[in-house]
């Protein structure tokens, strides 16, 4: 590097444009304007004599470039950033050749704090202070040895700032748990300082406040239930008949305790369940309906009790009405009038769009003291569903990610409900959404009336209900064990992959004037090639899947519930929630991957007391689904091919071979001839 580099490196001041004069701020009268010599060799002072940069006795930086001072400093002898044998100063860098240094001790806990990110916090108290710190790798017990160089007030500052930054502060509460705070602390628990309130004694602190909040809210009215009297001299083994016959209904308490009340007796008309509401019995009547379903005769009962549900039924039984007739009675219910809550006071989370859109509109179908509602779910327009939920709406229906953005965000005040549903609860929990239905459940009211519906129960379901609900009620009708609707004839078809495409284009031109399928593939890129396939052809079809914009969404579904279109190719975000009474065909194109998909699939027909009919191309991939295929065929008294039944028994026999074998499971079958695979 040369020197004009080297001069450049140290943003020097701007040249003078004329030499310098006696008692100028640059300098003396017996100064050039840099150097005398080329800014390599001078004994006169670069910059000026008794100037602000130093005075005669050192070149620019050295006489010898770089290398040696004749005044023994880097840049000169007396100026500011003078020293004797130090490149800025004696020790402190912009402090002069008579720096003192202190030694002091801090708590090594808060070196870190000291140092800070990046270095940023010593580096801002050097600046500060006008010393230089240093943090020393030296200890005694655990205390850490800092050094501070500079003058007197400079130490002095610096160890002030040292000071603020070391001293004990009490710790801020900590956050209220989602657990339950222990009665008695542990004998291991450790107090956060001696001279401070106990872990414990915080959480237990903001509990106190939390429910303090809670209380001074108005109560909640639940129980709106009168028993009818054609009801209450329903013997017991009237009771258990009347369940029996109807599809099995089994009722319990899923956490049975002593303080436990008796199970309300099932309903067997609408005016026993709603006889002292004739509004809501004319809406029933101009709905069409004849009767109670299974799960709506004993539900009913238990939410009009202000009782904690659990229903566990298949799809299409009619859950949807079960708990939302109660709501409409919840809401008109409570003693703080409507338009003074400040939110809404009925919240149903449902798995998929098309769900929470499907519930959104059975909503409306009932008219009830002007109760309103609104769907907010991911891909609507998420301003329009603020400003809706802003001006006041009775029942918010939500997909869980869609909830929880608003909740978070402020927009949508969770503290007025009082009656809250999780609708296919398995489905929500296998779609990964168990983290934001925690949050938006932990911000409800702790006596919130909570039901929970589910077409299986598994260890999640549970755990949720564990956690939000209090001594819940659980119905179930016919089955714990997984099962297919059995007005759905299922026919099995084994196929090749390759052979897929034609026999999906044999069933479409074999379609009768008043069917309508639904067409499930495994993919959305396989949805999108079918249906591409079929326009290629001339054939009017729909297509349902993630990929696709809201709008084609909701404009697929609406074409299939009015007939413009005959034909819906899908993925299994249509599986649940499509309530379209005149699906005559379910096609499984591709197998689904868990069997319980494939009982919802068939579900999509045969609803209403209608029948249908479920056909499925299975290929050797599916051989893993074979075994549970064939309880789900036996339960509901359909043929099995004998080649499923082989199906089942080589996977079984290759499973256990493999897990005694050490090695993974994943070769695949070979139809026909008995042949090992």
């Amino acid at each position: 590097m040369d020197t004009d580099d080297w001069d450049a490196s140290w943003d020097a001041p701007p040249k003078p444009t004329q030499p310098v004069q006696a008692a100028h701020s640059w300098g003396n009268s017996n100064t050039q304007t840099f150097t005398n010599s080329n800014r390599k060799a001078s004994r006169a002072n670069n910059w000026g004599q008794d100037g602000a940069w130093g005075n005669d006795n050192g070149g620019n930086w050295t006489n010898n470039p770089r290398n040696e001072a004749r005044g023994g400093s880097d840049w000169n002898n007396t100026g500011n950033f003078s020293g004797n044998g130090s490149r800025w100063n004696g020790g402190a860098k912009r402090n002069g050749g008579n720096d003192k240094c202190e030694t002091i001790k801090v708590p090594s806990r808060f070196v870190g704090k000291i140092i800070g990110r990046g270095g940023s916090q010593i580096t801002d108290l050097q600046t500060r202070s006008s010393s230089r710190i240093k943090v020393t790798k030296d200890t005694e017990g655990d205390e850490t040895f800092i050094k501070i160089f500079g003058d007197d007030s400079a130490i002095q500052k610096a160890k002030e700032l040292i000071d603020e930054l070391t001293v004990d502060k009490a710790p801020r509460a900590p956050p209220t748990p989602v657990y339950e705070t222990p009665k008695e602390p542990a004998q291991s628990v450790q107090e956060w300082d001696s001279k401070t309130t106990s872990f414990y004694d915080y959480l237990k602190e903001c509990d106190a406040r939390i429910e303090a909040e809670w209380n001074a809210l108005p109560p909640i009215i639940k129980n709106f239930y009168q028993e009818h009297p054609e009801v209450t001299a329903m013997t017991e083994e009237e009771v258990e008949a009347f369940r029996l016959e109807n599809n099995n209904i089994v009722v319990d308490r899923t956490f049975q305790t002593e303080n436990s009340r008796p199970v309300p007796k099932p309903v067997k008309t609408f005016e026993h369940a709603f006889h002292n509401y004739p509004e809501i019995l004319d809406e029933i009547r101009k709905a069409g309906f004849e009767k109670p379903s299974p799960i709506q005769s004993q539900c009913w009962p238990v939410l009009l009790s202000g009782e904690d549900l659990i229903g566990i039924a298949q799809t299409g039984t009619g859950k949807t009405l079960g708990f939302l007739l109660p709501a409409l009675i919840h809401i008109d219910g409570q003693t703080v009038p409507r338009e003074e809550r400040g939110g809404p006071a009925v919240l149903i989370m449902a798995p998929t769009r098309e769900l929470a859109l499907q519930i959104d509109k059975e909503v409306k179908k009932y008219f009830y003291r002007n109760i309103s509602s609104v769907c907010v779910y991911g891909g609507g327009a998420r301003k329009e569903q603020i400003d809706v939920v802003s001006r006041g709406v009775d029942i918010v229906i939500a997909t869980p990610g869609r909830m929880n953005d608003l909740n978070q965000a402020g927009h949508l005040n969770v503290r007025s409900v009082t009656y809250v549903v999780l609708d296919e609860a398995d489905r929500m929990l296998d779609m990964g959404f168990e983290p934001q239905i925690r949050k938006v459940m932990y911000s409800l009211r702790p006596t919130k009336q909570c039901i929970m519906t589910s077409a299986t129960w598994p260890p999640g379901v549970r755990r949720l209900a564990d956690s939000y609900m209090k001594d819940p009620i659980q119905i179930y009708v016919g089955s714990l064990d997984l099962a297919a609707t059995h007005s759905v004839t299922q026919t099995i078809q084994l196929i090749e992959e390759n052979d897929k495409e034609q026999a999906f284009m044999d069933f479409i031109y074999n379609m009768g004037p008043d069917d309508k399928v639904i067409v499930f593939c495994g993919t959305k890129a396989k949805a999108d090639y079918l249906s591409v396939e079929c326009v290629c052809k001339n054939i009017i079809c729909a297509s349902l899947h993630g990929n696709r914009d809201q709008s084609d969404r909701e404009q697929a579904v609406q074409d299939i519930g009015d007939g413009t279109v005959r034909i819906l190719i899908a993925t299994d975000v249509a599986s649940r929630g499509l309530d379209i009474d005149d699906i005559t065909h379910v096609l499984n194109y591709d197998f689904p991957k868990n069997i319980e998909e494939y009982v919802h699939r068939v579900g999509r027909t045969g609803r209403a007391g209608k029948t249908g009919e479920s056909i499925s191309y299975v290929t050797k991939s599916d051989w893993a689904q074979a075994a549970e295929l064939v309880k789900i065929l036996e339960e509901a008294q359909q043929f099995v091919p004998e080649e499923i039944y082989s199906m089942a028994s080589r996977y079984e026999a290759m499973k256990e071979r493999k897990e005694r074998a050490g090695e993974s499971v994943g070769r695949k079958p070979r139809f026909g001839g008995g042949r090992r695979y």
